[in-house]
This record gives structure tokens, C-alpha cells and sequence, in this order.
């Protein structure tokens, strides 16, 4: 029944950043093609400061990832999508951090340990512990859905950001293409 509670919470949340509560939304200067925001690096947004609680403990600061290419993606144990993109999250992980890209999970509407045990031997990257959904809005508002992937450019602006379970032939290819700009 929380789980429930949980889900209906999320999706009313969504339901409104979605519907952009009057104003411009830094999306609607960007291109949107099959659920994948991507963005002009002249029309990019700078993401707002953001920290939180490691899911395994210690807490962690976007800006002390200035001049990376970061992946934030958004996800919960209790979310189907998410469990099946997380092998390609990892592979794009590994194939990608070599070219000064890293990645991050934001982990929303779960049980910590939850939490924990489906990170165990799927991910070897960091999770930010967010049970209230709160970090999410601290990007803007445009990650509360479940689940989500932004590519944070070097500069700290959203380059990319896909509203949907991804797969390594779709996220491998937006990540090197951001991670390449002005390595020219």
C-alpha cells in the first residue's frame, strides 16, 4: 500500500512539472524526439546546485563533478523500467568514464536497504538516498518521473535528458556525443 501511495505521489508530481504550471520550461527550447530532450549548446539551462545523502553512506555535491560529462538517472527497486535498464546504465558506465564521464543514481520512494540490495552487483556507481523525491526538483523539476536519465554537459547544463527506460544503443551514443563537445 506505500509502494501504491508512493507511485500515485510521483505521478501527481509529474502530472504537474509535466504540465509546466503556466511559464516557460527549459525544454520548450530544446528539440524532443520519441521521449529524448536534447539540447543545443547554446539553449542549454545550468543546473541548480544539488547534494544529498549517498545511499551507502557520506554525501555528495554536483559541483564537485565541474568539468565531467555527469549521468543522473532516476530510479526505484520497486520500478519494472528501471531493473531492466540498469545493465545498459552500467555498460555505458564503464564504456564511458574513461572520457572524464560519471554517473550518478538518484534513488527515490524506496526502502534504503531495498535500495541498497538491488544496487548490489548492478551498478558500481554512487546513489543519492532521496526517499521524498526532493532532488529531482533541485534539477529543475524535469527528473521526478521514474525512470529518467539527464546528461549534465562539462559546463553543469542539461544537454539531454530522456523521460523514459533507456538502453545502451540509445544512452552510449548521447553521452559520447556530449562528453566530445570542445574536445574538438
Amino acid at each position: 500500500m506505500r509502494r501504491l501511495a508512493a507511485v500515485l505521489a510521483t505521478a501527481a508530481v509529474t502530472a504537474g512539472v509535466l504540465a509546466g504550471c503556466g511559464g516557460e520550461n527549459w525544454t520548450d527550447k530544446c528539440a524532443t524526439v520519441n521521449g529524448v530532450v536534447e539540447c543545443a549548446p547554446d539553449k542549454r539551462t545550468a543546473v541548480k546546485p544539488v547534494s544529498g545523502e549517498l545511499l551507502d553512506g557520506g554525501s555528495y555535491d554536483l559541483s564537485q563533478d565541474k568539468g565531467k560529462v555527469v549521468v543522473v538517472n532516476f530510479w526505484g527497486s520497486w520500478c519494472a523500467p528501471c531493473r531492466a535498464e540498469a545493465d545498459d546504465l552500467e555498460n555505458t558506465y564503464q564504456a564511458t568514464k574513461d572520457k572524464n564521464v560519471t554517473f550518478l543514481g538518484v534513488n527515490s520512494r524506496d526502502d534504503k536497504d531495498a535500495a541498497r540490495e538491488f544496487e548490489r552487483g548492478r551498478v558500481t556507481y554512487p546513489s543519492l538516498y532521496d526517499f521524498e523525491g526532493k532532488i529531482g526538483l533541485q534539477f529543475d523539476g524535469t527528473s521526478t518521473a521514474m525512470p529518467s536519465t539527464l546528461i549534465i554537459d562539462r559546463q553543469g547544463r542539461i544537454a539531454v535528458a530522456i523521460r523514459q527506460a533507456t538502453t545502451l544503443t540509445q544512452l552510449k551514443p548521447l553521452v559520447e556525443r556530449v562528453a566530445a563537445e570542445g574536445t574538438g
